[in-house]
């Protein structure tokens, strides 16, 4: 009886422990969250729902992984059908959210450059915009959005160089500011140049992650698909009945010739 071959049950093999792997690697980026947005305090907005998020696609991918690994062992045909319709699934999904994302990409800076805007002037917005604001500054090593004049005449100590930051290049000279600022410098990069970069890094990210998945779903279509085919085939295949051929029916020996002869 025809088997599926073994080639293709190993790289199926091969193919649904990696999975399983990144499903691992999901839900363990899922607690890790988790366990640093509790440390840091806080209800962050959108929290629950993100790891929500992560946890079920950490999920999913490891049932998926494991149905297709049970499935080219025990070369079931169900839950290798149902692997193959995830995969389907799968790379439709992934390839409209790739497609997405790359589109989405260019709009990004203007939209964010409009919302920031809206933002100014720092020093009469919200306390918690300019706590924001104050803490990339630090981090970044930047000030303001755009500017330093932002703030216009209530730049915060966040914003001040010291000798050797100026000494690197990272700050610009403001004359008028001398008095309040002994250094009578700041940063000289604003904030949303540094962020944007920042941001379309992540972009950049998800499209790359998000059609390698897609990529890896078409791979496991395909395996998958052969697979099915290979069993269809041995469940379908006709029987085939042996007979031996007129052409190969030996004669009748020569001696029945001579002792028979032909009745008149």
């Amino acid at each position: 009886m025809a088997q599926v071959n073994a080639c293709i049950k190993r790289l199926l093999t091969i193919f649904n422990i990696f999975f399983a792997i990144v499903g691992g690697v999901i839900i363990a980026l899922a607690l890790l969250s988790q366990v640093l947005t509790n440390v840091n305090g806080g209800d962050l907005e959108g929290r629950t729902t993100g790891l929500i998020l992560l946890y079920v696609v950490g999920a999913v991918t490891l049932v998926i992984a494991i149905l297709g690994a049970y499935g080219a062992h025990k070369e079931s045909k169900v839950c290798l059908i149902v692997f193959l319709v995830c995969m389907v699934v799968g790379s439709l999904l992934m390839l409209r959210a790739g497609i997405t994302t790359a589109i989405a990409r260019p709009r990004v800076e203007p939209l964010l450059e409009e919302k920031f805007r809206e933002l100014l002037p720092l020093d009469k917005a919200s306390a918690d915009v300019r706590d924001m604001t104050e803490s990339l500054q630090r981090q970044l090593q930047c000030c303001g959005l755009f500017s330093y004049q932002d703030w216009e005449d209530q730049i915060p100590d966040s914003c001040l160089c010291d000798e050797e930051e100026e000494e690197e290049g990272l700050c610009t000279s403001i004359g008028y500011r001398v008095i309040i600022f002994p250094s009578g410098s700041v940063y000289s990069k604003p904030c949303f140049s540094i962020l944007m970069r920042y941001v379309l890094m992540i972009f950049d990210v998800m499209i790359g992650v998000v059609f390698t998945l897609a990529a890896l779903a078409l791979i496991g279509l395909a395996l998958s698909s052969v697979a099915v085919h290979q069993l269809r085939y041995r469940d379908n295949r006709p029987s085939v009945l042996l007979s031996v051929p007129a052409v190969f029916t030996m004669p009748p020996p020569k001696y029945q010739e001579l002792h028979n002869p032909p009745a008149y």
